[in-house]
């Protein structure tokens, strides 16, 4: 055999240690060196069970490699750097030791890397995976993980039964699609897009309307060069900034502006000494200094971070256009031009506040899309209105794109998120669309191609929903909370008076309920109220004393306090102090309740029932009451008696209000009730008037039946924890005691069946419009018809219009 020589075995050695290290995933001597943000080339995603779409185990790709993160000196701050790495906004909480279960990995890529298939299961390890990080410290304002001190890349002495997990709050960052991987690519990109008022003087309305384009980049605000600015442009800053369209500038307005700022900068960087000869001339209109001044100041920072701009006006984010940017071995920036300029058209439900007429905006007919179950405005479930009856959308296929264009069709601007898996909650009733594919530039969802579906293609669990881009009001500045053992909690305090007489002051606690809480929690912007308080004796309020408010009276739709009915200069409150004054508790989430009302048409029947069987009945009081004057034990009462069949689709618990302590024991039922009222059963007239009503008065809470991945929560025996889980439904059947209405004394004649769950407000709701089932009925004095039951809000204006137009159905026989 021919001798090897030294330097053959050098470059041997030298090849395999360039194989190995492709594997291993360390750059070759060729790979281009890392930019400066640290991460190039990272894939980050969320992975193990059980988890939601923004929870679980942090697993990072790495030079093709997946691996995890150990929990060692793992804090919050990191969770959340990592979380705004996922495309979240920030972290709520973090698991340790493999909650999520432990990560396996997977090793070397040989395709991407072209590496023999024999070598890597050398160098790989299977059945253990790759821990990446170790003892990660993170301050919590890094911008990557890559930033954060740790042991380094792959270096850790830690296993899989350590791997860390974060708890995203449930919102993504803006430009971030609604994707489990997310790949993070380091060129520089538009964060954030705001509008600078360029004109005016005093105290502008919110939210403003028109201005200076200035984006946010790594290195700050910067302006953007208006050569090549279109329309396409003006149309995606402003759906960011939450308006549905944009209008034409005076472009020539604002060039005069900027003539008028750098002739004032020539004349005072001039050098003194030599004559100026003045000539006179017809006099200009004046512009305000303020703008001059702006302007000339703009000019001379060179504050140009955008060369140009081209989007062809379907982005739901600027990041999502072409984008030049300026370099720093530029030599001029935006020769010729100036900075961008839009100006934004509010929806009627913002133009009030911004000054703008309301002529504005054409008068439209009866909505065909809605949002429901948000915690927020502009934020919820999609549903769409079909053939008088509204449904929900299947999220297959479902982008921001389509996302946008129900944004925009509600009046705001473009889409921030687009969500799937029901995350805004389950509907009920039909799902009218799938498979909805949006250009971005239709007028309505429905203009967008889509596919008709049958219950079989898709369930409520997938339900489309959306958050969308708002404008900037102000509101939650006018607002505040004191006292309270957090954020979300405490004494209510607003702001009153005009420029140089503003003041802080407290509102009366009379009237005060759950409706004004929910519009004081959506103002302060943490969602919705668990509770609204009268007295606040319990949280110190320091030196704010004065009730500056009262009167408040609120439909809950209203997005800030001052647009609910309230006294004017006048206080009047029954209860003076500061201990009676409104107070809330508010929360992200919370229940919603829905009946099943095709139960209740399914289950009606009349029955003719023998005194001497109600004593109890009576005893709870759910007889009419004639039935006091009766000939007991002889005799009957005719009962419309019914099955009730109580779904919770929301995001939280239906708890009762009171707590245990005071829960109420019967004992002919054997059972212990929760809630002074929870349902009112009533006989209507076509009119309104009411002619017998149920006396429900109070319930024994608990999970009949779930869904199937979900486990029953709350149990009535044995002095058990009452409440409805999500995703669960408590079932009153028709022939257990109470489950009617005594309609003993009720004429013949056409009426409506009305029941209402939580009628008056005592638990915190996502949605009050969907408590209230109606039915017609027709009743001849022997036999009932009922039919067309549906939840109040299932149908569209003109369908509950014609709602006591009916024919005759189902003939329920008297037992």
């Amino acid at each position: 055999m021919r001798p090897v020589s030294v330097w053959q075995w050098s470059l041997w050695g030298l090849l395999l240690c360039l194989l190995c290290s492709s594997c291993l995933g360390s750059p070759s001597p060729s790979t281009a060196p890392e930019k400066r943000a640290g991460s190039q080339g990272l894939r980050f995603r969320l992975a193990g069970f059980p988890r939601k779409p923004f929870e679980g185990r942090v697993e990072i790709q790495r030079a093709g490699e997946w691996g995890t993160i150990c929990d060692d000196d793992f804090t919050l701050q990191a969770a959340h750097v990592l979380c705004r790495e996922l495309g979240f906004t920030e972290a709520t909480g973090w698991t340790h030791s493999a909650k999520y279960g432990p990560g396996t990995g997977e090793q070397c890529s040989r395709h991407s890397l072209g590496i023999a298939k024999p070598l890597c299961p050398l160098i790989s390890h299977p059945s253990t995976g790759r821990i990446w990080l170790d003892n990660l410290s993170c301050s919590g304002t890094e911008r990557s993980v890559t930033e954060c001190a740790s042991r380094g890349w792959g270096n850790s002495d830690c296993t899989h039964d350590e791997d860390a997990g974060v708890i995203c709050k449930d919102e993504r960052l803006p430009g971030f699609s609604d994707s489990n991987v997310i790949e993070v690519e380091h060129h520089l990109q538009v964060e954030e897009v705001r509008i600078r008022p360029a004109v005016g003087r005093g105290r502008r309305p919110l939210p403003v309307t028109e201005g200076l384009v200035e984006v946010r980049l790594p290195d700050g605000w910067s302006q953007v060069c208006d050569k090549g600015w279109s329309a396409h442009n003006s149309h995606v800053v402003c759906g960011m900034l939450g308006f549905p369209s944009e209008k034409r500038v005076n472009v020539a307005f604002y060039r005069k502006l900027r003539k008028r700022a750098a002739k004032a900068s020539a004349r005072r960087s001039k050098p003194l000494g030599r004559p100026i000869i003045k000539l006179k001339a017809k006099p200009k209109p004046r512009v305000g200094r303020g703008p001059i001044k702006r302007l000339l100041a703009q000019r001379q920072q060179h504050s140009f971070g955008l060369h140009g701009v081209a989007c062809v006006g379907t982005e739901a984010h600027l990041s999502l256009c072409s984008l030049e940017f300026y370099r720093a071995n530029d030599t001029t920036r935006c020769p010729g031009g100036g900075p961008a300029v839009v100006s934004c058209v509010p929806s009627p439900l913002y133009a009030a506040s911004s000054g703008q007429k309301k002529q504005q905006s054409k008068p439209q007919g009866e909505a065909r899309v809605r949002l429901k179950g948000g915690a927020h405005p502009g934020e919820g479930r999609v549903e769409v209105l079909k053939a008088g009856t509204w449904g929900t959308v299947c999220d297959r296929k479902w982008d921001l794109q389509a996302a946008s264009v129900v944004c925009r069709e509600l009046g705001f601007g473009s889409a921030r998120e687009a969500l799937s898996g029901a995350r805004m909650g389950q509907g009920m009733g039909a799902i009218h669309l799938s498979e909805v594919r949006c250009s971005g530039q239709e007028p309505s969802l429905w203009k967008c191609p889509h596919r008709n579906i049958t219950a079989e293609d898709c369930s409520h669990s997938q339900d489309a929903g959306v958050r969308c881009n708002l404008p900037y009001t102000g509101v939650e500045t006018k607002i505040r909370l004191s006292g309270g053992r957090s954020r979300h909690e405490g004494r209510v305090e607003v702001q009153t008076g005009g420029p140089g007489s503003l003041r802080w002051g407290l509102i009366c606690g009379d009237d005060w309920g759950t409706l004004e809480a929910m519009v004081a929690c959506r103002q302060l912007g943490l969602g919705y109220a668990n509770h609204g308080l009268q007295e606040t004796w319990y949280w110190d309020s320091g030196n704010i004393t004065e009730v500056v408010m009262s009167g408040v009276h609120c439909t809950g739709t209203e997005l800030s306090l001052d647009q609910c009915a309230h006294h004017g200069t006048h206080v009047a409150c029954k209860r003076t102090g500061s201990h009676f004054t409104a107070g809330v508790i508010c929360s992200e989430t919370a229940s919603d309740l829905l009946l099943h009302s095709a139960l209740v048409q399914e289950t009606a029947y009349i029955e003719d029932r023998p005194l001497h069987m109600l004593y109890c009945a009576a005893e709870e009081n759910c007889l009419a009451s004639s039935a006091r004057s009766a000939n007991w034990p002889y005799g009957h009462r005719r009962l419309l008696r019914f099955s009730s069949q109580i779904h919770n689709l929301g995001r939280a618990d239906f708890r009762p209000k009171a707590g245990r302590h005071s829960w109420v024991w019967h004992e002919c039922h054997g059972h212990y009730h929760s809630m002074d009222i929870f349902t009112h059963y009533d006989i209507l007239t076509p009119n309104g008037t009411k002619v017998a009503e149920g006396h429900k008065a109070s319930f024994c809470l608990e999970d009949t039946e779930c869904q199937e991945d979900v486990s029953k929560r709350y149990e009535c025996a044995n002095f058990g924890e009452q409440g409805i889980t999500v995703g669960c439904w408590d079932l009153y059947r028709h022939d257990i005691d109470c489950q009617w209405i005594d309609i003993t004394d009720v004429k013949p004649g056409n009426y409506i069946l009305q029941v209402v769950i939580n009628p008056n407000f005592e638990v915190a709701e996502s949605d009050f419009t969907n408590n209230a089932m109606k039915c017609n009925c027709k009743y001849d004095g022997h036999r009932i018809w009922v039919h067309n039951c549906h939840i109040g809000d299932a149908f569209s204006e003109e369908a509950n219009r014609r709602f006591e137009r009916y024919p005759g159905q189902t003939s329920n026989q008297i037992i």
